[in-house]
């Protein structure tokens, strides 16, 4: 076995051990047999369906086993960590070194922007599923790019663990799905007026993301909570101080010092910035949005409908592009959405050939298995679940 905790039993593998993080860790459902059956056995025998887990997770595990494989960082992962830094740091070093006039300060403040987008899809996700190092400081020093794009590395963490891993596409429970009145993302949230036009509307607003996590979203977080576990978190004094810290060392080298420094115009160094942030907010918008919010996903009323937390992710997750290596590599292997899911602690410059053992055995037991074969087919469906939900479907 792989596994880094002790394995009690021939069910503990890969997809179900725990990812080091108690202080945030999900309550999943159950690996017990599902309420709700992801597909009739083609067979027509009901207990062919219900050991799917068990034989995916063998299979997964075996993987890892077999070649002697660390699920954690690999080279590559390593050269991409590297490179991601360089390039962010490389950008604003040549900044202040070359101090280049205003069409080419903003082409390289905006090459600091795609650096950003690359940590903040390729690291910093990684780090904070513990995934890229067995050594707890590791991982936890990495997080820190988070805060280095301006988000809330503690936050974000309690957001995406027991706000949406544990509760994938549950309305009021998934904050993936806040759509802030915006937006309707799931056929229960209440449907205004203007939601007709969300499939118009959706990519402007994704553009502001990353602006409003910088600015409200964080903050809103810490002090107003809409979510029960929010309210009920006590969080360490130290977490509030990296906040504000964080914010304060931000938005000083982004905004402040490109002023005071190199006397740039505050009018263009606000143009610039928001520029990085267009960036940022639309690319991680639709790298997310495009894996559970499609026309083909499910949407669950209740936790109950699914006992198994595989099947769960089976029915709420969809895959693109998983043959494409660019898109993988740009994406941080969140196109391999699935084997994330499945495998939310294994680095994913592993989920490649993951992927493809997930895709063998669904098929092998008629188990959906939802993908598109490009970005932007995916991006089509989820405008097309827009407008379906914002129609009233």
């Amino acid at each position: 076995m792989i596994a880094e905790a002790p394995v009690t039993s021939e069910t503990d593998a890969v997809i179900t051990l725990k990812p080091d993080m108690d202080d945030v860790a999900p309550s999943a459902p159950t690996d017990a047999a599902p309420r709700r059956a992801v597909a009739d056995d083609p067979a027509g025998d009901p207990a062919s369906v219900s050991s799917f887990p068990r034989v995916l997770r063998r299979r997964l595990d075996k993987f890892f086993a077999d070649g002697n494989i660390s699920p954690k960082a690999d080279r590559t992962m390593w050269i991409k960590i590297a490179a991601g830094l360089a390039v962010l740091v490389g950008s604003w070093i040549a900044l202040y070194a070359l101090r280049p006039d205003s069409w080419k300060f903003v082409a390289l403040y905006l090459l600091g922007g795609l650096a950003q987008t690359f940590l903040l899809l390729n690291i910093a996700h990684d780090s904070n599923h513990n995934a890229i190092s067995s050594v707890p400081s590791i991982n936890k020093t990495l997080n820190y790019v988070f805060d280095l794009c301006g988000i809330n590395s503690y936050m974000w963490r309690i957001l995406h663990h027991r706000g949406h891993h544990a509760c994938i596409n549950l309305h009021d429970e998934d904050d993936a799905l806040t759509g802030r009145g915006i937006f309707r993302f799931t056929p229960y949230e209440p449907r205004a007026r203007w939601h007709r036009f969300q499939h118009i509307y959706a990519l402007f607003f994704y553009a502001m993301f990353s602006l409003d996590y910088v600015f409200l979203r964080d903050f809103e977080a810490f002090f107003f909570p809409t979510h029960d576990y929010l309210k009920r978190t006590r969080h360490p004094a130290r977490e509030y101080a990296i906040l504000f810290a964080g914010k304060a060392f931000y938005l000083t080298y982004m905004l402040i010092l490109p002023v005071v420094v190199l006397g740039r115009s505050p009018l263009l160094v606000a143009a610039a910035f928001v520029l990085v942030h267009l960036v940022v907010g639309l690319t991680v918008s639709l790298v997310f949005q495009t894996t559970h919010t499609v026309d083909s996903t499910y949407f669950p009323s209740d936790r109950s409908e699914f006992d198994n937390s595989v099947n769960h992710i089976f029915a709420t997750t969809a895959d693109y592009a998983t043959s494409n290596p660019v898109v993988g590599w740009l994406a941080g292997g969140l196109n391999h959405h699935i084997a994330h899911h499945l495998c939310p602690f294994v680095c994913h410059t592993h989920y490649a050939p993951l992927t493809r053992i997930v895709q063998q055995t669904a098929e092998e037991f008629g188990v959906p298995y939802r993908q598109h074969p490009t970005m932007t087919r995916a991006i089509v469906h989820h405008l097309i679940l827009l407008k379906q939900l914002g129609n009233g479907n």
